[in-house]
């Protein structure tokens, strides 16, 4: 893993969407066209106002899948994820060659089976993520699942999970929070040949500290990341201020 420290989120989420940006350009090149993974949330909002200001890339053979979507929430809802990437990502960049989105007013369950058949045939060139309060990778939350081969499953979201979504102003109260998704496993996203981990703020302090500084562990999910073989993680100084060896994981040029 490459951890990159930067002064504030706006030079993190510049830094991690330029990074993706020059992967789905390396995998057009070599192969023609790339397939990406996009996570949303009020960390990825730099990242993704980065990549859709990218030039010379070539949309229209990229596709697109998405993390993660609440079971049951209208695509109408501010919370809905289907509507945070239309809004930040499809509508800002040039046709795309696909978009996967999650339809959380589906049947759940068929959905996911929908979903994992598209992507077992399209290997992930890129994936965008970030990492909870709780440590969760994508809606995988504490104790996270590391061994389902199933690409996309139906989570519980833990009272942590759903007070972030609150303190970050997508809903009013708790009880307005679904108590489930549909989530990208574990394996999945680890399968990705590159992956962008963006994480600003205080909040999330915490959270990579044990991603970094401790055992691998589904206590906190997103410390698999440790094992994966190209994986970027671009933090601010809020975000690594609990880190006690700092020193030890920084590239600053990454």
């Amino acid at each position: 893993m490459v951890v990159s420290l930067k002064k504030d989120e706006k030079e993190a989420g510049k830094a991690a969407g330029k990074k993706a940006a020059a992967f789905i350009r390396e995998a057009i090149q070599s192969k023609g066209s790339a397939n990406i993974i996009l996570a949303t949330g009020s960390s990825q909002f730099e990242t993704l106002k980065q990549l859709t200001s990218e030039k010379d890339i070539d949309w229209s053979k990229v596709t697109m899948f998405h993390l993660d979507e609440y079971i049951g929430l209208p695509v109408s809802h501010k919370a809905s994820f289907r509507k945070y990437l239309q809004e930040r990502f499809v509508e800002k960049v040039p046709k795309l060659k696909a978009v996967n989105f999650i339809n959380g007013e589906a049947h759940a369950q068929n959905e996911c089976e929908r979903l994992g058949k598209l992507i077992d045939q399209l290997p992930v060139d890129v994936a965008l993520v970030g990492i909870g309060e709780n440590g969760h990778l994508a809606f995988n939350d504490p104790p996270a699942d590391f061994e389902t081969d199933q690409s996309y499953l139906i989570v519980n979201l833990d009272e942590e999970c759903r007070q972030q979504q609150v303190n970050e102003g997508w809903f009013n109260s708790i009880e307005e929070v679904p108590k489930q998704a549909i989530s990208m496993s574990i394996k999945q996203i680890m399968l990705s040949q590159h992956i962008i981990c963006t994480v600003p703020g205080r909040r999330k302090a915490k959270a990579i500290q044990h991603t970094l500084e401790e055992d691998v562990s589904n206590l906190w999910p997103a410390s698999i990341l440790q094992q994966h073989s190209d994986c970027y993680l671009y933090l601010d100084n809020s975000s690594a201020s609990f880190l006690k060896n700092k020193e030890n994981y920084i590239s600053p040029g990454a």
